[in-house]
């Protein structure tokens, strides 16, 4: 494969990210699993690559999604829901631009999801402080 093209391609959805795609997941801890799952992938290029056929956005995403290679059964397993919904989740997440060929994810939605994480972490923190100091 050009993998410059692929890179080229590529390099201009990631510099053109939309912040509104976080409100897709935002609440939806089935989705939340999916892109977390996505992001602990091995993800490979195909070695037998097609050619780019438009130019229209949309063609050249779908594309970049056609040259790369992964596991359904990792994706399954690492994301413990069932295979119809991973599908329909998965189709959702590829579609809006949340999740990358590539592994990775909507760098707004990572942040996100990093918050989050911050946030249950200083929960936590904070309650069991309480509840040592009310002991």
């Amino acid at each position: 494969m050009n993998e410059n093209l692929f890179s080229e391609k590529f390099a201009w959805f990631k510099e053109n990210e939309k912040p509104e795609v976080v409100l897709l997941v935002a609440d939806d801890p089935k989705k939340i699993r999916v892109v977390v799952a996505w992001s602990n992938m091995l993800v490979q290029q195909k070695v037998n690559p097609t050619l780019l056929n438009g130019d229209s956005e949309s063609e050249i995403w779908d594309w970049l999604w056609e040259q790369i290679e992964y596991s359904l059964d990792e994706l399954l397993e690492k994301t413990a829901l069932q295979e119809y919904e991973v599908k329909k989740i998965f189709a959702h997440l590829v579609g809006n631009r949340v999740i990358y060929p590539d592994g990775t994810v909507n760098s707004f939605v990572q942040r996100f999801l990093r918050e989050k994480v911050v946030n249950l972490f200083a929960l936590k923190t904070k309650t069991s402080t309480r509840t040592r100091k009310s002991a």
